[in-house]
């Protein structure tokens, strides 16, 4: 063996060095499935382009500029923070709640961790179908039942005012079971020491959790709380499949508006890149500050 062959060998022999295999199968789908297609992302949003790559001219800034112009963008945008502010406190509120009631590890509590996650493997596109049919107004079990009542129903999916909290409302029915997951986790984690002080002293359950529980699990809430506005901010699915953006685009989405100006005539696949960085500018901001709020308030309950 060569001098360079074991000067090689010695070097990724040290566990320091060893440590990059160990993480570049991780570094090559990210770069290529990730940070490629951002790169070039940001490139095409340069450029007048479809998406037969055929007509392409240099656009410079114009794509950018004209989307400060474009109405139905800024009104997509409006609606997808909307619906985030909407879903995310609403998710995490109820995932914390049923954490906390389904904590102890009784049977019964176990079946509801499992019955809870169920709808998180299933396709929100399915259940999206499936939301649709039970609320429609003419075939819903939901509209019959209402109808039996002697009560109109309302036209979840159809009414301007209604839709989109609908829309948020499927969703944290079909995604908490994640939030109370990571959080019965955490709560699971918390000593039991610090409860049974907290009885002693003669605090309540309701300040035993908003006094040990909820500073004890804040780092996980707080991962919760980030990962869920992200995700939120992404939407597409469920509107899609629900609404379609309609009525009068009250549900369209910025990544529904991105995925029309694209994939649809007239196939602006420049401008849709132009939107897409702008919109991957706007989550990376407000996630920045996000998470250095929770950190300032995770560091002043430590």
């Amino acid at each position: 063996m060569s001098d360079k062959i074991k000067a090689i060998v010695r070097f990724w022999n040290k566990p320091q060095h060893a440590a990059y295999l160990f993480i570049l199968p991780a570094i090559l789908v990210l770069s290529i499935f990730t940070v490629i297609p951002l790169i070039g992302t940001f490139i095409i949003g340069f450029f007048n382009i479809n998406i037969f790559f055929t007509n392409t001219s240099f656009a410079g800034v114009a794509n950018f500029m004209r989307l400060i112009q474009d109405s139905r963008a800024i009104n997509a945008l409006g609606n997808t923070l909307y619906f985030t502010l909407l879903q995310t406190p609403v998710q995490v509120g109820v995932g914390l709640v049923v954490s906390v009631l389904i904590s102890k590890s009784t049977i019964f509590n176990k079946f509801c961790r499992a019955v809870f996650f169920i709808p998180v493997v299933c396709s929100l596109t399915a259940i999206g179908i499936i939301w649709s049919v039970l609320l429609d107004g003419n075939i819903g079990i939901i509209s019959y039942y209402l109808l039996r009542l002697g009560v109109q129903s309302p036209t979840f999916f159809r009414d301007p005012a209604l839709a989109m909290p609908t829309v948020a409302v499927m969703t944290v029915w079909a995604n908490f079971g994640v939030t109370m997951t990571i959080l019965l986790a955490a709560i699971q984690g918390v000593s039991l020491s610090l409860y049974e002080a907290a009885e002693m002293d003669g605090a309540s359950k309701m300040r035993q959790f908003f006094h040990i529980t909820i500073p004890q699990i804040f780092p996980a809430l707080g991962y919760c709380l980030l990962t869920n506005f992200i995700g939120s901010m992404q939407v597409f699915d469920q509107v899609y499949v629900t609404t379609g953006g309609g009525p009068n685009f009250k549900t369209e989405t910025i990544v529904q508006y991105i995925y029309s100006r694209g994939f649809t005539s007239p196939f602006e696949l420049g401008y849709a890149s132009a939107i897409s960085a702008v919109f991957f500018a706007i989550i990376a901001f407000l996630s920045l500050l996000l998470n250095v709020y929770m950190s300032r308030k995770e560091a002043g309950l430590s």
